[in-house]
């Protein structure tokens, strides 16, 4: 068995935050335990043709790593994962991570004041437990009667296979979510023939990506203060825009006659532009930002279908409709089971007591990061611990940080566990609850997996991240039990 202070469970952007902050604190004695064979997370696994991050390069990475050398506005996924590995390198946690270990179970013990865990490596134990996991790693497969019957190959977009070439090919892709999106061009360039089935038209803008200049690289790089400067402009211009998604639905919903000629603009056929017409309200599903998908919607080889597929043949998918449509191949870009990516994981608090059954409601949590009945248990981008209009690096970094404080105060008194108070957890949900409706995402706008079954109805942090790193800047330990 082996005993450490801190477990982190996931080596993608999260676990590397986690870790880094523990190293600035002078808390060296944790490990990060990877089920996979590298770090990166959702970089590292989604390697599909197109794949690149919707958020400025300069935003889309650390406060303490920034990155003079991004080549392009918007990174795509290969120089992501090259900022991963080389800010996991500088930083020096290499000697904390265990590739290939994944972690199936975890119990506390309240005699001991200790996390147990199971893993296909072994027996771990820790003093703290924290999950980095994210929501982007589940894949989320469609039940399609009859597609285990078909004979040609089948993946999801998150496992790309390589070793199919879609050259004059016919294709099915199923999903027009971020990643269908930036996959439809690509392999619309290439295949005989592309149908897409749609179950719900996405908002997509054009993308303001292009490379950044040799000149603009040294600024950033030798300009004392340039690159952080730089990033707060981002992140500020970006929190502006979110006021309204978060506090004035009214100031998205003048901007949707813009975006709507946009798409008239890029789609001249009335009967496509009717079925790729968004039929909610600007913003309030995920926004997606695009210069080739409309283009490749108007080629002659692609054909957009309305709806998920119904059944699956030996080579062909049945649309809604009743229509066969042959292919040779089909991709599934059918998006992640955000809202349980625990459930793999057997996870049991105070008297055995499963997450998984105090989630059964909903996932509720206390300001994203801590949960009733699980001591020194933490979350990196927990239920109402993310927001949707801008980086989530911003949250994640805050969320850290808060983990390291608490541990450090924690230690100063000389204690051994501390539990987040069910009331200071009902004031949360309370909070999230009051303001969840006044946003672009309630259920008055649309219907989308922002949603929840729990009392605050959202999984989602419904107000700006500036707030939201503001509560979480000072620990309140008088929201916790405090004990050993």
């Amino acid at each position: 068995m082996t005993e450490t202070t801190v477990v982190i469970v996931g080596a993608g952007i999260s676990g590397i935050a986690q870790a880094v902050m523990l190293e600035k604190a002078g808390i060296t004695d944790y490990l990060i335990l990877e089920k996979a064979d590298g770090i990166g997370g959702t970089w590292r696994d989604n390697t599909y043709p197109g794949c690149a991050c919707d958020v400025e390069s300069h935003l889309y990475s650390y406060s303490f790593a920034d990155n003079p050398d991004w080549t392009r506005t918007y990174a795509p996924q290969e120089e992501i994962l090259r900022y991963l590995e080389s800010v996991a390198g500088e930083r020096r946690i290499s000697h904390a991570l265990r590739f290939g270990v994944e972690v199936t179970g975890a119990r506390w013990d309240d005699r001991s004041a200790t996390w147990s865990l199971h893993t296909s490596a072994g027996e771990f134990t820790a003093r703290f437990l924290v999950f980095g996991t994210g929501g982007l790693h589940g894949a989320h497969l469609p039940d399609i009667p009859g597609l285990d019957r078909f004979t040609g190959p089948v993946w999801h977009s998150s496992q790309w296979d390589h070793d199919q070439d879609l050259t004059g090919r016919r294709v099915a892709l199923v999903g027009t979510g971020a990643s269908g999106v930036q996959i439809a061009p690509e392999v619309a360039e290439v295949a005989a023939r592309l149908v897409v089935f749609q179950r719900s038209a996405p908002w997509v803008l054009p993308k303001d990506d292009r490379p950044v200049s040799r000149r603009m690289r040294r600024v950033l790089r030798y300009l004392p203060g340039a690159r952080s400067a730089f990033r707060r402009f981002l992140y500020w211009k970006r929190e502006l825009r979110g006021i309204g998604f978060h506090h004035r639905p009214a100031m998205l919903a003048k901007a949707e006659p813009r975006v709507r000629r946009f798409l008239e603009a890029q789609v001249a056929d009335p009967e496509l532009r009717s079925l790729v017409t968004p039929d909610y309200a600007f913003d309030c599903k995920r926004v997606l930002f695009s210069n080739t998908y409309y283009p490749a919607l108007n080629r002659e080889n692609v054909e957009v279908v309305a709806g998920a597929p119904v059944a699956a043949g030996a080579r062909s998918l049945v649309d809604a409709s009743g229509t066969e449509h042959e292919v040779d191949a089909v991709v599934l870009a059918t998006g992640f089971d955000v809202t349980s990516s625990l459930d793999r994981i057997r996870i049991e608090g105070v008297d055995g007591r499963l997450l998984s059954e105090r989630w059964s409601a909903g996932p509720t949590t206390y300001r994203g990061v801590a949960v009733p009945g699980f001591p020194n248990m933490f979350l990196l981008l927990g239920p109402n611990g993310f927001a949707a209009y801008t980086s989530v690096i911003s949250m994640i970094e805050a969320q850290a940080s808060y983990v390291v404080r608490v541990v450090r105060a924690l230690r100063a008194r000389g204690a051994s566990a501390l539990e987040v108070r069910p009331e200071a957890e009902a004031r949360f949900q309370a909070e999230v609850g009051r303001k969840f409706p006044r946003t672009v995402w309630s259920p008055e706008h649309c219907r989308s997996w922002y949603q929840s079954r729990s009392a605050a109805g959202t999984v989602l942090w419904p107000d700006s991240t500036w707030r939201y790193r503001l509560a979480l800047r000072r620990p309140d330990l008088h929201d916790y039990r405090v004990s050993g």
